[in-house]
């Protein structure tokens, strides 16, 4: 860059912040001038929105960055506007999973076949039977993803049409939904509001689709049962079964106290075989489900929209739970060895946090206040553990 437009460039960066010194750096590295100092206004949102107005002329944008406790802006290349997705693969991904979950919804009626062609051809003629459980799961599932897609049009941030990942062979049919962002959010407060945008809508949808699908519940003896399972509980589903048969679930067969509930809801054991459960109605499970999806994508860590949330509460600091989050998981794996393959996905995936392109700006009170209440959340829907097998 020559040193004309290297003034040009300094001068409309020094109408917002206070050029202590200015460097030349190798465009290699994705920016060619750093500049430290301090922002002249407290509002620094408004700031990197004057200056990034200011250099857009000259196809270039501002990132701002505090290093070792000094604020820091680097002039960068623009990044270039995404192309238009075609939405064919999004349409194909989620008419696949629609059968899918009514697949694995399906309420077969008569004699079970005993090989497994015949097994297979049952499930196919029942699939409709599978509809209750599918408009469930799905529109809970289409609430959250699109809870994330609405929230960043709305802050005009890029980002896909949810994809859907159609699993047949799994209890719930699917592995859920993403959408991938295409730009990088301006700042801490519009990645968070991107990221709690998916959980709190797909529990507006979860937590009256769980109440009503146990109100279609009944209660039945918990028996032995070789590919049998109960599902796991949450505080919030602990609350949902009392408020709705008007007792702590799985009931054992002997009154038992506080130690006993507290082993049973961290470990899933002793199963109280010969006590009583609900018998779930598949409307029911499927807002189970939806409490599970959301405690998952809770986990505080990486790009998870719980490591959105703690990201913009604690910033970098937030980086130091990560050891302590993937031991949890791991201890947990004891219990359920689901959590050693999220803990190895957290181990490959969640040690990243998303960037936003201003990292001096930080989450007003509102937005901090909500941040902390969506951690209580997390600590309300987790599932310590999801699945017990009934098989003695």
């Amino acid at each position: 860059m020559s040193q004309p437009e290297t003034e040009v460039l300094t001068h409309l960066v020094s109408r917002v912040f206070r050029v202590e010194d200015v460097t030349s750096e190798d465009p290699r590295k994705g920016f060619f001038l750093r500049y430290r100092g301090q922002l002249i206004s407290e509002e620094s949102a408004e700031a990197y929105d004057q200056l990034s107005e200011a250099l857009s002329p000259f196809n270039v944008m501002p990132l701002f960055r505090l290093e070792e406790g000094r604020q820091v802006i680097y002039i960068a290349p623009k990044l270039p506007e995404p192309g238009k997705d075609k939405i064919s693969t999004n349409v194909i991904l989620f008419v696949l999973t629609v059968f899918s979950v009514m697949l694995a919804g399906a309420q077969p009626e008569g004699p079970i076949p005993a090989d497994t062609a015949g097994q297979l051809l049952l499930l196919a003629k029942s699939i409709f039977t599978g509809w209750p459980f599918a408009l469930s799961l799905l529109g809970i599932l289409l609430a959250h993803e699109f809870g994330h897609y609405f929230m960043s049009r709305y802050h005009k941030t890029p980002a896909t049409l949810p994809y859907f990942i159609p699993l047949p062979i799994s209890p719930l049919g699917t592995m859920g939904a993403a959408i991938i962002m295409r730009g990088i959010p301006k700042n801490k407060r519009i990645l968070f509001d991107i990221g709690i945008a998916g959980p709190i809508a797909g529990l507006i949808v979860a937590i009256p689709v769980l109440f009503y699908g146990l109100s279609l519940s009944t209660l039945g003896p918990i028996d032995p049962s070789p590919n049998g399972f109960l599902e796991g509980n949450s505080l919030l589903y602990l609350f949902a079964k009392f408020v709705t048969f008007g007792k702590l679930l799985p009931a054992p067969v002997e009154s038992q106290g506080l130690l006993y509930w507290l082993q049973y809801f961290f470990t899933g054991h002793p199963v109280p075989f010969g006590g009583l459960d609900v018998f779930i109605h598949p409307v029911a499970f499927a807002g189970w489900a939806g409490i599970l999806v959301t405690a998952l994508n809770l986990i505080p860590a990486g790009t998870l929209d719980g490591g959105h949330v703690i990201y913009g509460l604690f910033g970098d600091k937030a980086r130091k739970a990560f050891p302590f989050i993937v031991g949890i998981l791991l201890v947990l794996g004891i219990f359920w060895s689901g959590w050693w393959l999220w803990a190895a996905l957290l181990f490959w995936l969640g040690r990243v946090h998303a960037e936003p392109l201003d990292q001096i700006t930080t989450l007003d009170p509102k937005r901090r206040l909500l941040g902390f209440a969506m951690i209580l959340v997390f600590l309300l829907v987790f599932m310590p553990v999801p699945f017990m097998s009934l098989a003695q």
